[in-house]
């Protein structure tokens, strides 16, 4: 079958990384193995316009991903497509896994994919081309048709059959085995298109850039994190899969840079022991690498992290979140700031870059509690603070804390585009305008000193990238714009 797998356009007011999209890249690679023809259409980095392709490559099936800026994009594209086009028209990721229905409800939607996708996916595609085998001239109407019950039994997915019911069934169980998974499908997207990991920092050829996944789930349920969605067991891939993969990067794909994408890379030490060790001994460790979204600051000891540091790791985050006690309580982060430091004093001692991701406007928050986050994020010292305004993503605790004693000030999905500079709640006595204010003192009072400002302009990279961190500065620093000429760009350009 023709298989055509989209990331939506998806604009941020601010310069950021556009890196392929690692979800995509794995469904694109089961694909493949199942035999099918497979394109990846990535609407950040293609120039022709996504209805004239579907016309001229005519897929058996389209899959859409999104998060929740994203997702109204997604619906978009899939309207698009189905005026110009028929066909099966699939959505995944995060935020529809929360809100199946709202997406089964739009009339180009046909399925969504809930949580993991792969083995949703490849059944979905099975299912398709059994009818196939009978229909080679069907409808989209005529496959979802409810006397066919073509998707009664398939789990994952929630679904509208053509009387417009919809029907969801029951979840499907996350992949066991992550060592059976076919690596992901680099090969499909045009990387000469895509910028590094982190191009604020890095000069790095982003077609040399790539991103490799070692394990999946997180057992911390923090309330503010959208992965908590996501599968609560943590299932990992054995060092010897990682390494394979690894000397594929390396050797085969001429990799200059590895991000590791976990969301708890560390749940298991002596694993990633093993996989540094294994690094070294095949002489893979000329390769720098980073933990692009951290790892436990509980799990990271002097001894592992000196050993990471030998197999090549050249940065790593960490989750601060916040610098008050109480906040850092109540966000079940499991974890206290001794530890922290503990945890920063160990990466600096042997040579680690270090990131830490900070929290602005948790609930509860007060001006005191967010100048101690600006404070704890001062005595950390790392190399990157990277401040966040808080977000509650639908499916979070934070969501529901909001929903119950809060007040949102957004009311559209495309508000939740990240680095806006802007309050998307307010609860209690803490207000906008004072979570702002905050935002834009800690960005401020942390690399406005001395010794931030010296240390990037000894690095040579801060010099090849200088336009770009100038206008992150720009951005940063000064008080947010309304994204009202973000939109009109992006209407411009027909891209909403």
């Amino acid at each position: 079958m023709r298989v055509v797998l989209v990331n939506p356009k998806f604009r941020l007011p601010i310069d950021t990384r556009t890196t392929p999209h690692l979800g995509l890249a794995y469904l694109a690679a089961v694909s493949e193995k199942r035999g099918d023809e497979v394109i990846i259409y990535d609407c950040d980095v293609e120039k022709k316009p996504i209805t004239e392709f579907v016309q001229e490559y005519r897929p058996h099936v389209v899959g859409i991903t999104a998060n929740t800026p994203q997702v109204k994009q997604a619906w978009r594209t899939a309207k698009a497509i189905k005026e110009v086009y028929d066909c099966p028209i699939v959505l995944g990721g995060p935020h529809v896994s929360v809100l199946p229905e709202e997406s089964c409800e739009k009339p180009y939607v046909d399925i969504v994919a809930r949580g993991e996708g792969e083995d949703t996916w490849i059944d979905i595609c099975a299912r398709l081309e059994k009818f196939l085998a009978d229909q080679p001239d069907y409808s989209t109407q005529a496959f979802m048709h409810p006397e066919n019950e073509v998707f009664n039994d398939c789990l994952g997915i929630t679904y509208k059959t053509s009387d417009g019911q919809i029907h969801n069934n029951h979840d499907r169980n996350p992949i066991a085995d992550l060592d059976s998974l076919p690596w992901p499908a680099y090969h499909l997207f045009k990387m000469d298109r895509y910028t590094n990991l982190q191009p604020a920092t890095d000069n790095v050829d982003g077609a040399r850039s790539f991103s490799i996944m070692t394990s999946r789930g997180c057992p911390y349920r923090c309330t503010f994190c959208s992965q908590s969605i996501m599968p609560i067991k943590w299932r990992s891939r054995s060092p010897e899969s990682v390494l394979a993969e690894w000397e594929h990067l390396v050797n085969e794909m001429g990799a200059q840079e590895i991000g590791i994408l976990d969301d708890s890379a560390n749940i298991r030490v002596k694993r990633l022991e093993e996989i540094a060790t294994l690094l070294i001994e095949n002489k893979l460790n000329h390769v720098p690498w980073i933990f692009v979204n951290g790892i436990r600051a509980n799990l990271a000891s002097k001894e592992l992290l000196s050993l990471l540091k030998q197999a090549g790791l050249k940065r790593t985050a960490f989750g601060v979140e916040t610098g008050d006690e109480e906040i850092l309580k109540s966000i079940d982060k499991k974890v206290d700031h001794d530890t922290i430091r503990w945890a920063f004093k160990n990466a600096k001692e042997v040579g680690l870059e270090t990131i830490a991701f900070m929290i602005i406007g948790l609930p509860g928050e007060t001006r005191e509690s967010m100048q101690r986050t600006i404070d704890f994020a001062i005595e950390l010292d790392p190399l990157i603070a990277n401040f966040s305004m808080m977000t509650p993503y639908p499916g979070t605790k934070v969501y529901e804390i909001v929903k119950r004693q809060g007040r949102f000030l957004i009311n559209d999905w495309e508000d939740y585009v990240f680095f806006e500079q802007q309050a998307r709640y307010e609860m209690g006595e803490m207000t906008a305008e004072l979570v702002e204010e905050m935002y834009r003192k800690a960005y401020r009072q942390f690399y406005l000193r001395p010794s931030p400002v010296m240390r990037r302009l000894k690095t040579k990279d801060f010099w090849f990238n200088l336009h770009r961190n100038v206008r992150i500065a720009l951005r940063t620093f000064l008080p947010k714009k309304e994204k009202d000429g973000l939109r009109k760009q992006m209407e411009a350009e027909g891209a909403i």
